[in-house]
């Protein structure tokens, strides 16, 4: 009999490495960027005429409107900056472990100051 198998794995207790964590939030900040081009293609329709941008503008100056906005840029620009570490190790930058570790915790890092910055900006 192998006594060698896994008893009662305890996924409560299993923690994602830091590598895995960066590719789960660029896969889903690319789904939900997809789903919000409606939103943004509206928003630029409604740009384009003077009597639409004072109606986008006033839109614009709510608070839900300003959150959406903020999530929005802020998914975009972790995603660009994810996209940017994928095209490094295409090029044969970072691709050894510690280099891997250390990637997705900068894009991170720098997702989460990006989107500090976003919303200071948009506030």
């Amino acid at each position: 009999m192998n006594n060698n198998r896994p008893v009662n794995l305890n996924l409560a207790a299993f923690r994602f490495p830091v590598t895995s964590i960066s590719s789960i939030l660029h896969r889903i900040t690319g789904v939900l960027l997809f789903i919000a081009i409606p939103f943004c293609l509206w928003a630029l329709q409604q740009s384009l005429t003077p009597n639409g941008f004072n109606q986008l503008q006033s839109i614009l100056s709510g608070v839900i409107a300003k959150l959406t906005l903020w999530l929005i840029l802020s998914m975009l620009s972790y995603h660009i900056i994810a996209g940017i570490r994928h095209l490094l190790m295409d090029a044969g930058i970072g691709e050894s472990l510690e280099g891997g570790r250390f990637g997705a915790t900068a894009v991170i890092a720098l997702g989460v100051l990006v989107a500090i910055i976003l919303g200071v900006w948009i506030w």
